[in-house]
């Protein structure tokens, strides 16, 4: 168990952690919510030991391991793909960097002698440490990941390479407590679902931040909210969570309620103007001056708009014949779409397959290498790009707003002003006079959102939205999005957002082809999934005709009842056949073995496939007569 006492951290005047105290148990899986700015990636720095607390303490037993994975990696360029998996000082991180590196040099020597035995050595310890598990739930994690090649540099990597890289290493270094700081960023949806589902299994426990509701909901069983300094804890999941804290709110604001009546009792008793200095009237004065400096946080921050946009007419954008290639890499071919009014349109595929480059496309950023693209005269695009907007540090935030509009009108036709914006997105009037340099990461992302929405846009562009923002800012966008009236085309990996925003997908495929599927994301995997189930394979072409006989024999009878039984039987061998041939890891002999069984197995199984077909014919024959 790892125990955090009265721990106290802020930035310049802002109140980071006020106090806190709790504790991490075995098994925990804890999501760390909160709005962006209140602190929560400086808490779990904290608790990794990177940064040092004003005040407290965090306990844990001496042999207590704590892995922590940054929002932004930091790795070692000369480092290979598997030295950087297995950098760490636990003794069987050594032993497999050793046995990695022995591994290499014989592979580069093969008739060395000395490369010969050091790698028996070398195999001997893994035997004795029993490391092959390890070192193979390595290299299934990388291959899980997207890396396969183990011996690429670094710095031969993208920067999404380099996160995955990054990921594998955190997951498979020997911890008590895995700490994860938006680990989902980046990540395309197939490798976060398959995160998630390995991060249910995880045997030591875990604190992380995501702004993917469904990843929260899934992975954890306990939540823990940062808000104004103070850390609220709640057991269960994030769907829990927001029911519990709508109750613990209707609490307090009863509490407050109470508390005023009381206070307006004793003002009244007070102002009655009793003479009597007595010992008992001076205590109520002093019961009257407490109640008075009593405070309750039942103010919500108000984080909801409705801001208007410009008439939209019937022609908004269309693409025809959109060709576009970079460095030999083809990302759109012959791609063709009309967007129309009301459309919601969400962009999915794999890293680097061109999602980005359509919205630059559609936005007039880039031009295609071919094609023609036609916008509607009464378009007003609003672009809230990936992370390529850089704000300028020495401008205070109400400038930076000011510089779009001075007001803005909302559907119904009133006026907000700036500053009223700026509040309704928890920039307090105080804040808004300071400097945007002393904004943390995703304050900077929640202004540049307000930004664009002060355009006040018909088509709305958003590029990884939810990279950034804080879960309850995301369900404030969502809420605004349900009531805009114009485009919303979005690309992104957030599988509850692209629930809650889209109607239409248009999934990238890869080689420049793509696929428009009518459904939010929910209902793509499910057909996804069901076209990826297997099919029992009830035809085959015969290569030999077969002449069908009149009447099944009573020994064909007796084989065909019992035929596809054993078909069952058969493929259930070849799968725990090829399950073992994984589980043998590096066991070279175990592994031939096996695999020489798994041939005989599927040889038996094909010859039995083609049996059931001629079968199937003299039983069809006889019940056409």
């Amino acid at each position: 168990m790892l125990t955090i006492e009265n721990l106290h951290k802020s930035y310049g005047e802002k109140i980071l952690f006020n106090d806190i105290t709790c504790t991490i148990a075995n098994q925990e899986r804890i999501g760390l919510i909160g709005v962006n700015g209140t602190g929560k990636s400086s808490f779990l720095k904290v608790i990794a030991g990177l940064e040092p607390p004003e005040k407290g303490s965090i306990k844990h037993p001496k042999d207590y391991q704590i892995e922590y994975l940054a929002q932004e990696p930091v790795l070692d360029p000369d480092l290979t793909v598997m030295e950087q998996i297995y950098f760490g000082e636990a003794s069987i991180m050594k032993l497999m960097r050793s046995y990695e590196a022995a591994l290499l040099k014989l592979q580069e020597n093969a008739d060395n002698r000395g490369n010969q035995e050091r790698l028996i050595q070398l195999q001997q310890k893994m035997d004795e440490e029993e490391a092959w598990e390890a070192n193979t739930a390595a290299k299934t994690v990388l291959t899980k990941l997207g890396i396969t090649d183990f011996g690429k540099k670094i710095t031969e990597l993208s920067g999404g390479q380099q996160k995955r890289v990054a990921i594998a290493k955190a997951l498979i270094q020997p911890a008590d407590l895995l700490i994860l700081d938006e680990p989902t960023n980046h990540l395309d949806n197939e490798t976060v679902e398959w995160l998630e589902k390995y991060l249910q299994t995880y045997k030591g426990s875990l604190l992380l931040v995501t702004h993917d509701r469904y990843f929260l909901n899934r992975v954890t069983n306990r939540i823990y909210e940062l808000d104004k300094g103070n850390l609220y804890s709640y057991e269960g999941n994030y769907e829990i969570f927001l029911e519990k804290k709508a109750e613990r709110e209707a609490l307090e604001i009863s509490s407050e309620q109470k508390h005023r009546n009381t206070l307006k009792r004793e003002l009244a008793w007070l102002r009655r103007g009793a003479k009597a200095r007595s010992t008992k009237q001076k205590a109520r004065i002093e019961r009257v001056e407490d109640l008075k400096k009593e405070t309750f946080d039942t103010k919500k921050d108000d984080l909801e708009f409705q801001v208007g946009s410009t008439r939209l007419g019937k022609k908004v954008i269309e693409l025809k014949e959109i060709e576009k290639s970079y460095d030999g890499k083809v990302l759109l071919r012959d791609f063709s779409h009309l967007i129309v009014p009301g459309e919601r349109l969400g962009i999915i595929g794999a890293n680097g397959s061109g999602k980005t480059t359509l919205l630059n496309i559609m936005a007039t950023r880039i031009q295609p290498d071919a094609g023609e693209i036609e916008i509607g005269e009464t378009v007003k695009i609003g672009y809230y790009t990936q992370g390529d907007e850089e704000l300028d540090a020495s401008v205070r935030i109400i400038d930076y707003i000011k510089e779009i509009a001075e007001v803005i009108h909302t559907k119904d036709g009133q006026v907000i002003t700036a500053e009223q914006m700026l509040e309704r997105f928890l920039f307090s009037r105080s804040q808004q006079w300071t400097y945007i340099g002393k904004l943390s990461g995703g304050e900077k992302r929640r202004l540049y959102l307000l930004k664009v929405l002060m355009t006040e846009p018909n088509v709305l562009f958003l590029d990884e939205p939810t990279n950034d923002l804080d879960t309850q800012t995301l369900s404030v966008l969502e809420d605004y999005l349900d009531h805009f009236p114009g485009v919303v085309i979005t690309v992104s990996h957030d599988r509850y957002f692209l629930d809650r925003v889209t109607e239409r997908l248009l999934v990238f495929k890869g080689e420049g082809r793509t696929e428009l599927f009518y459904g939010n994301y929910s209902d793509y995997l499910e057909e996804r999934k069901q076209n990826e189930r297997p099919q029992p394979k009830l035809e085959k072409v015969s290569e030999r005709p077969k002449q069908p006989k009149k009447k099944l024999s009573y020994n064909d009878q007796r084989e065909w009842e019992t035929i596809e039984d054993k078909i069952m039987e058969l493929e259930g061998k070849v799968e725990e056949l090829q399950q073992g041939i994984i589980d043998a890891g590096s066991d070279s002999e175990q592994v031939q073995k096996l695999f020489a069984k798994q041939q005989e197995a599927e040889a038996e199984l094909e010859a039995k496939m083609e049996r059931w077909e001629e079968l199937s014919l003299l039983v069809e024959e006889m019940e056409n007569r």
